[in-house]
């Protein structure tokens, strides 16, 4: 049977500060992230079956993305989790914060959406390729066969 490979696209709002970094990005700020979810997996061959044909219903990717990655990020502002200026004290004032043990970057946030939807996904189904756009023009790429 052929493997396939199917791509959801997602979005959400987040803000984020690069505490100690030598740009402009140290500044708390925010970004309208565009996140394809890409996963391999073979059709299901099995005729008597709801989900003949599919790899995996469009409609669960969704709800896993959505309850791991969209309703956890969205509307939130990001930090490390030891950072010095924003910290724990002000989460009633400041709304929805997220406090993360890594540098808040595209990148990192990637590798951490990675490690959250492979856990989620059923066992014939692997998550392939992952690309989140930080902007329209700057995006950061995740592939399986470069983390095995």
């Amino acid at each position: 049977m052929p493997k396939i490979r199917l791509t959801k696209e997602f979005s959400f709002e987040m803000a984020h500060v690069l505490e100690g970094y030598d740009g402009p990005c140290k500044n708390v700020h925010g970004h309208s992230y565009r996140l394809f979810v890409t996963v391999i997996g073979e059709p299901n061959p099995d005729a008597t079956s709801p989900k003949y044909g599919m790899v995996m219903d469009f409609g669960h990717l969704k709800a896993i993305v959505k309850k791991l990655v969209i309703d956890r990020f969205d509307h939130v502002l990001m930090i490390k989790s030891d950072n010095k200026i924003l910290s724990h004290q002000y989460a009633h004032t400041l709304g929805k914060i997220e406090c993360v043990d890594y540098q808040p970057t595209c990148e990192n946030l990637l590798h951490h959406i990675a490690q959250l939807i492979t856990k989620e996904l059923p066992p014939e189904v692997k998550l392939y390729h992952l690309k989140l756009h930080e902007t329209a023009t700057s995006y950061a790429e995740w592939f399986a066969t470069d983390n095995e």
